[in-house]
């Protein structure tokens, strides 16, 4: 009776420790989905910078670039702030996020630039302002923390796109507009200059999420990142030796990630080399054929997503059809209303 006392007093100990970080990671993976309004030509574009620094010339070429077509221009407190490699103090960063999203003026928020930092403002942020006031985020590469993270914890469909200091080409605009202007569930297929390598055939439907692989694994075991299971991850790289990323799509193996996809996208990793110092390495091939192939699930290399220069703009969070040989990925949803 004594033990069975002692156990009880434990489990209920364990429990009331546990139970406030569990239901806030449990709730951060529930949420019903939450979509911004659509943009139209004279709306508020906000600008921010919440990870590595940039210069007066890369903030007057985002704002140039936004008001030539139409865009009004509003530019974050601590745009141009420098602390080290970042750009100001995690508080100020984290600052202009959530002033951008409680600003009534502010239709659509474009990161400036990637780098790092968005890990570290993570906590800082105002999840429960973000889920009442939501609006487009924009960005990609260190960006990845914000938009995997504000999805996650809100339910808000995120976007991934070039940043401030991208050039936005043609390319790139003409899916903006399809997805934010003229509120459109479209169809991302490759131009015929960039082939795609099927992993595994077949087609598959499920939550489109991902971003940049080395931000994606370094956040594990946070409450910033959703379920996967049943979604279609996409993952793109650049200028990561192939060990380096066998060694993070292992990090997505043994975590439990990749058995629960339904789909899988290896988006680009540009400019990856096989190692540094030519000793014998695996290709990218290899890799992806070791870690996805078995999977059995519709998968492929080369979506138009990444360090390139034509880039796909992707949401977050809206439901998809991926097809593994056409390397296809088709809306099932508008992502703005």
């Amino acid at each position: 009776m004594l033990i069975n006392t002692r156990r009880q007093f434990l489990q209920t100990l364990m429990g009331s420790l546990l139970l406030p970080r569990l239901s806030k990671i449990v709730l951060a993976r529930s949420l019903p989905q939450i979509k911004p309004q659509g943009l139209k030509i004279g709306d508020t574009v906000g600008l921010i910078s919440p990870a590595s620094i940039i210069n007066q010339d890369n903030l007057t070429q985002a704002i140039d670039f936004l008001k030539t077509y139409g865009f009004k221009v509003k530019v974050g407190n601590h745009v141009l702030d420098q602390y080290g490699y970042l750009a100001g103090q995690d508080t100020d960063r984290a600052a202009d996020v959530n002033t951008m999203f409680a600003d009534d003026q502010v239709k659509a928020i474009l990161a400036m630039r990637g780098g790092w930092g968005c890990n570290r403002i993570l906590p800082l942020l105002d999840y429960d302002l973000i889920r009442r006031r939501p609006k487009i985020i924009m960005g990609f590469s260190d960006i990845t923390s914000l938009l995997l993270g504000i999805y996650a914890r809100t339910g808000l469909i995120t976007f991934h796109t070039p940043v401030g200091i991208s050039t936005w080409n043609w390319f790139s605009l003409m899916y903006g507009q399809k997805i934010f202007l003229n509120k459109e569930a479209t169809v991302f297929q490759n131009l015929t200059s960039h082939r795609v390598e099927t992993i595994n055939a077949g087609k598959t439907k499920g939550r489109l999420l991902g971003g940049n692989l080395s931000v994606l694994t370094a956040m594990i075991g946070s409450s910033y990142l959703p379920s996967w299971k049943n979604t279609i991850l996409f993952v793109e790289e650049v200028g990561e030796a192939i060990y380096r990323v066998d060694r993070m799509l292992t990090q997505l193996k043994i975590g439990g990630i990749l058995d629960q996809l339904a789909g899988f996208i290896f988006a680009n990793c540009s400019n990856c080399s096989t190692d540094e110092d030519d000793e014998p390495s695996l290709s990218l091939k290899q890799v992806l054929s070791d870690h996805i192939a078995p999977l059995s699930i519709p998968a492929w290399y080369g979506s138009m997503i990444g360090h390139i220069k034509n880039q796909f703009i992707v949401p977050l969070g809206v439901e998809v059809e991926i097809d593994g040989e056409g390397g296809t990925i088709s809306m099932l949803e508008p992502a703005v209303v």
